[in-house]
């Protein structure tokens, strides 16, 4: 097949939503790969997929490079950038959830070293978000990414351009159910906590003389420390189902 300019062009279209679903999806937009990389990641995934979507691709593409071709990048990456923002919401909710599991159990400081953002996290969210982040590689979803990128020209098509108010739908829905599944699975720290500080706030009531609270922290600590160790499995393993059943499924 000869190189010739609608290819090209099909190729650049290709690109703007692949690009732009990289740029923002968890793991490929990580600060610990380098932009380089992240580029030719991207540029490689769409020498591949091109020939796949040039049939679908093509009749969108107009014949005259004019503020419709122009319109149709903007669209093709702001539809892309919706994909990869679906697929933060998964991460930002457990990163959220862990967040907060650690505030429970008493640690506090933001002193891990980030992983999918710049700014550090605790270092339990910063255990799970590294985790989950190689987790998603080893149970091959990044394949399954690919898949889904595909099968978005059939339930997003070119022709149709980007649509907002589908778009902010199918966003609210998958970070309602985000959150709500880093809910689940982080739930037993939130019970932990309470009960915890219930406990120590019943006993500083019996003993107001006692500073409970500061002496309570090292048993706080211990006991969630202990608590993760059997429940880390079961936080990973169903979160990485969740998200592997949304790139599946949508």
């Amino acid at each position: 097949m000869a190189l010739g300019a609608d290819i090209v062009l099909v190729a650049l279209v290709v690109f703007c939503r692949i690009g732009a679903c990289l740029m923002i999806m968890p793991g490929f937009s990580s600060p610990r790969v380098p932009v380089r990389v992240r580029l030719f990641i991207a540029f490689g995934m769409t020498l591949v997929l091109t020939p796949i979507l040039m049939d679908t691709v093509r009749p969108t593409v107009p014949p005259e490079q004019d503020l419709r071709f122009i319109a149709l990048l903007v669209t093709e990456t702001l539809i892309g950038g919706m994909i990869g923002v679906m697929g933060r919401c998964f991460f930002g909710a457990l990163e959220t959830m862990g967040t907060a599991a650690g505030m429970t159990i008493g640690i506090t400081l933001n002193v891990g070293a980030p992983v999918n953002e710049d700014e550090p996290l605790s270092p339990l969210a910063t255990l799970l978000m590294l985790a989950a982040t190689m987790m998603m590689f080893a149970a091959d979803l990044h394949l399954e990414l690919i898949r889904a990128l595909v099968s978005s020209y059939t339930t997003m098509p070119v022709a149709d351009g980007f649509r907002p108010r589908f778009g902010l739908l199918q966003v609210t829905s998958v970070l309602a159910r985000a959150f709500l599944i880093a809910l689940q699975l982080c739930s037993p720290f939130i019970i932990f906590g309470i009960i915890v500080n219930l406990a120590f706030g019943l006993l500083n009531k019996l003993t107001p003389q006692v500073p409970v609270y500061f002496l309570a922290l090292p048993f706080t600590l211990a006991g969630g420390l202990i608590l993760f160790l059997f429940t880390v499995k079961f936080i990973l393993t169903g979160f990485i189902q969740s998200f592997g059943a949304w790139l599946t499924t949508g």
